[in-house]
């Protein structure tokens, strides 16, 4: 490294080489065999389709802020690498590309080949994520980096499904699912975004040429059998389902319709016999009372209260949605959503509909297809989750034995409401790629129904086909069978909920089990606290027989400055690498142009883009945009990203790097440090700084184990900022001013004391800034007889020391920084060196004031300070500032001194304390005061009305002297 430092910080310069040596020297790996307490932390896997985004890069930032904060403190810390292999979304990107390049359909090719392409792609493409985090600078151990599909975790899965099988925690069942008929697959509820339609929408959607309208209550009539009866009016806002109609089911509480309780009505296109139901109540948020007919898309589970009645169940819709036989041959064959014009038209004809009016409704939009989703009753496979919610809601609900703390513990009411009312979870999926269902279905010789899954009872599960061979050959022993696999694959939600378990050789007793499960903590996003959280709690515990972590951190979710969710269409996405390298407007406009927005939304996205960033976004570093994101989570629900306040982090790199380079032309070549040092011999300035450094140091590492990241990231941005760059660097210049023999002492003790704090500071701020912290310590000379370690992330994390703490020198330094910021104030824009007055009421502020005249003189930039008592006045032509009850300070600013505007400002300073003095007055003598308020807090007041009063007295002498001045 060269020993001349650049001038200014450039985030590339700094962060180009340092990630690839710290790889290289193996500083992120874990030792299983360590005798160090261990700090665990699984990555949330990113989607193996996946780049970079801004919320992991939030990820990251957090993760990593721990991670390098235990790695200094000793511990022997883990953070495991990986990526998911997102069944869903990595199927529609590879089946997508086959479209485009070969104008095939997974179809076309076969399961075995599409499956083989999805690994090329996954080889070739996938991990660009896990190259971008390298830039964020997280230390991850990268030798035990995962992904979800491969063979440790493909066993561990096989192995979870199999115990919880043989334990009757999953079963298969028919049941309602969320059903993609582009996808042609079950979707979980993550993956469905609800619209709320107020109105008559008509609305895109996939396969369809013509916009779809939806938010319409369609109301037609069936005809009873008994014709003298008349007919029942239904109501619906799916009118094609009424095809599959098998019952109406009348509220009880509306009595129009008693008298046709176990009656029947005829289907108008199939002659169906319908019976009617006045004894159940349906559970269905779109009606009140009144009739509601029963389809395919009704769960049985929604008949909460009442008989329950065994009805016969017709599917009348294909896997992509098509109406099939089942739904009458004049629709067979018809697209659901042309269905619906054509059986409304059907209905007209037979004088069967009523009337079609607007309703407001919540419509389920698959976030991977844009394909409306359709309710549909399927045969699935099933997690029982009651018994493991129980023990997952006691682990953090349980008082006396707390096994897993929530934090923010606002969202612990949210863990006890999703727990409490869990459903049983429907792990199938009917894709190709992803974890095949480790279930056999066993086809008899001699069974009358030859289709697979024909009998619910047929199935097997076991490890793999052999041993569902043996097993088939126990249990049908002398009878001809065959063997089929299920083809349908896992929720993607099944294997990362293994994660903690599998990621560490789960099932295998391996070293890392024993060593590093379970984890310490999950850090993720508060939006997937059941859909991932509450599931790894759950098959932790009855898995692994422990929670998989003790800690669960949820950060905010990120939104542009002025608060909106980050949308391609309004152009406010921001890629973290944009923020770190930077990126001009026209490079932002580009990737809006390569992305598929339509021309019109095309067109906003811009407009957004050259409102929020008109000259494109500055080259920010890692640094700086860690170091930003780490100080919004104080914002626990939603983060409002400001990029300029990236930007203004970066300036802050700047100033860290400013404050080195001093240093190193104050230090000088040949400079070696002290081992340690006596605080009690050092000078005033030098005794401050470590006392405040101490300070900082207790409140950084307090906030980090409390999980308050912002407290942490302000304490130290605190110290350097305002205390060592703005007052000790400055204060301590004069000792470094020519040679001058009477300061060598001070300039000597300041050297070390210089010293002392940025190698402090350094290591106090490298969790959050890992690239220029590692830069500039590395350019700081090493201390005598000691060997230091070869990089600043695997030296000791700064602790207390207890004799720099120093309260007698903070509090009088607080003296002189209110005195200085006093004359400040007074001499406002003003750059020229101007006389002072400081004036003294107190003998013991006096002797501060007058021990501690050259570092006023320094900071306030003054050519002259004359310290007095009260007796004596300061000149004409001063400008007065009252500092507190004790202290009265005056600024030569003849020539520019306005006395009218000087007798107005103390004039508003008079008012503002005479209010303070009225109302503490009034609370003082209120009736009841002696007796009710704590004796404490009493003599606390009367001190504070004696030092305001002092205060308005000194006011009205400063405005005395400048009446008596100017006249």
């Amino acid at each position: 490294m060269s020993r001349q430092m650049a001038k200014q910080y450039s985030p590339s310069a700094v962060e180009k080489s340092w990630y690839s040596w710290w790889e290289k020297s193996q500083f992120f790996v874990a030792d299983a065999n360590s005798s160090k307490l261990p700090f665990v932390i699984v990555l949330p896997p990113p989607n193996v389709t996946g780049a970079l985004h801004i919320g992991h890069a939030l990820t990251a930032a957090i993760q990593d802020t721990m991670i390098r904060w235990r790695r200094m403190s000793g511990y022997n810390v883990l953070w495991v690498p990986g990526m998911d292999h997102a069944g869903i979304a990595t199927q529609v990107v590879v089946e997508k590309k086959l479209m485009r390049e070969r104008k095939l359909s997974r179809h076309d090719i076969g399961r075995e080949k599409f499956v083989s392409e999805v690994w090329d792609w996954k080889d070739k493409h996938g991990g660009t994520i896990l190259q971008q985090l390298r830039r964020l600078g997280a230390s991850l151990d990268w030798s035990r980096e995962f992904f979800t599909m491969d063979e440790k975790r493909s066993k561990a899965v096989t192995e979870a499904f199999v115990r919880l099988y043989k334990e009757g925690l999953i079963y298969r069942d028919l049941r309602l699912v969320n059903w993609d008929c582009v996808l042609r697959t079950a979707i979980s509820d993550i993956e469905v975004d609800y619209i709320d339609i107020k109105e008559r929408t008509r609305l895109k959607v996939p396969g369809y040429d013509k916009p779809v309208e939806f938010g319409v209550l369609t109301s037609f009539a069936y005809p009873l059998e008994d014709k003298e009866l008349g007919e029942i009016v239904v109501a619906t806002t799916r009118v094609e389902t009424m095809l599959g109609d098998t019952a109406i089911a009348v509220h009880p509480d509306d009595k129009r319709y008693h008298r046709l309780h176990g009656k029947f009505a005829i289907h108008p296109f199939n002659g169906r016999r319908i019976p009617i139901i006045c004894d159940a109540i349906l559970v269905d948020p779109e009606f009140g009372t009144g009739a509601v007919k029963i389809t395919p898309a009704h769960d049985p589970n929604d008949f909460e209260v009442g008989k329950r009645h065994k009805l016969e169940f017709i599917n009348i819709f294909t896997d992509d949605g098509k109406i099939n036989g089942n739904g009458g041959s004049e629709f067979a064959g018809m697209p659901r959503f042309k269905a619906r014009e054509a059986v409304t038209e059907s209905l007209k004809k037979k004088g069967l509909f009523k009337e079609a009016k607007t309703n407001e409704m919540r419509l389920g939009i698959c976030s991977r297809s844009n394909d409306v989703v359709e309710p549909l009753i399927k045969p699935q496979w099933y997690v029982s989750c009651s018994t493991m919610a129980k023990k997952s809601l006691d682990a953090a609900m349980d008082e006396e034995d707390r096994k897993l703390e929530i934090i923010p513990k606002q969202y612990n009411a949210d863990w006890k409401r999703w727990l409490e009312n869990i459903r049983d979870w429907c792990i199938s999926r009917q894709l190709w790629w992803g974890h095949r269902i480790p279930a056999w279905y066993v086809t008899l010789e001699d069974d009358d129904l030859k289709e697979v899954g024909a009998y619910n009872d047929h199935w097997l599960v076991a490890r793999n086909e052999e041993e569902a061979q043996e097993e088939a050959k126990k249990i049908y022993a002398g009878k001809k069978f065959q063997l089929n696999q299920d083809p349908d694959v896992l929720d993607t939600w099944f294997s990362s909920g293994l994660l903690p378990l599998s990621v560490l050789g789960w099932p295998d007793d391996t070293e890392d089990l024993k060593a590093f499960y379970p984890t310490s903590v999950l850090e993720t996003g508060h939006d997937i606290l059941f859909f991932w959280v509450a599931r790894m709690v759950m098959l932790g515990i009855e898995l692994g027989g422990n929670v998989p972590f003790s800690k669960v951190y949820l950060h905010p979710m990120i939104r542009d400055a002025h608060g909106r969710k980050m949308s391609k269409s309004l152009g406010n996405v921001i890629d973290p690498l944009e923020v770190i390298n930077g990126i001009t407007l026209e490079g932002l406009h580009k990737r809006l142009e390569e992305g598929n927005l339509d021309p019109k939304e095309l067109v906003v996205a811009k407009e957004g883009q050259m409102k929020d960033f008109p000259s494109g976004i500055a080259e920010c570093g890692a640094d700086a945009l860690r170091f930003a994101l780490v100080s919004y989570t104080a914002q626990s629900d939603k983060i409002n990203l400001d990029i300029q306040r990236v930007v203004g982090y970066r300036q802050w790199c700047n100033k860290l790097w400013n404050a080195v380079r001093f240093a190193m032309s104050r230090l000088g070549e040949d400079y070696v440090p002290p081992s340690n040092v006596i605080p009690d011999v050092l000078p005033f300035s030098c005794q401050w700084i470590l006392s405040v450094l101490n300070k900082a140091i207790a409140r950084t590492v307090s906030s980090l184990e409390l999980y308050e990241f912002s407290d942490a990231s302000s304490a130290l941005y605190s110290w350097w900022q305002y205390q060592l760059c703005d007052v000790f660097i400055e204060v301590i210049k004069p000792y470094f001013a020519g040679n001058d023999p009477k300061h060598s002492s001070e300039r000597s003790s300041a050297q070390d004391t210089l010293w002392l704090c940025l190698d402090y500071g350094l290591r106090l701020l490298h969790p959050f800034m890992p690239f220029v912290t590692e830069e500039l310590w590395q350019r700081l000379p090493s201390p005598k007889d000691c060997k230091r370690p070869a990089s600043i992330m695997i030296c000791e994390y700064p602790s207390i020391v207890e004799s720099w703490t120093n309260e007698r020198v903070e509090s009088e330094m607080q003296l002189i920084d209110s005195a200085v910021k006093s004359l400040r104030s007074l001499a406002k824009e003003s750059r020229e060196r101007r006389a002072a007055y400081v004036q003294c009421r107190t003998d013991s502020v006096l002797e501060t004031v007058n021990n501690h005249k050259l570092e006023i003189e320094t900071l306030a930039n003054l050519s002259s300070l004359t310290v007095t008592d009260e007796n004596v006045a300061a000149p004409a032509g001063y400008a007065v500032s009252v500092v507190d009850e004790s202290l009265t300070v005056y600024l030569n600013l003849q020539g520019s001194l306005s006395a009218e505007a000087e007798l107005e400002r103390i004039g508003k300073k008079k008012d503002e304390i005479q209010k303070q003095m009225e109302k503490l007055s009034k609370m003082i003598n209120a009736s009841g005061y002696k007796e009710k308020v704590p004796a404490q807090l009493q003599e606390e007041n009367a001190a504070k009305l004696k030092s305001l009063e002092l205060e308005f007295s000194s006011l009205e002498l400063a405005s005395e002297h400048i009446q008596s001045v100017s006249s």
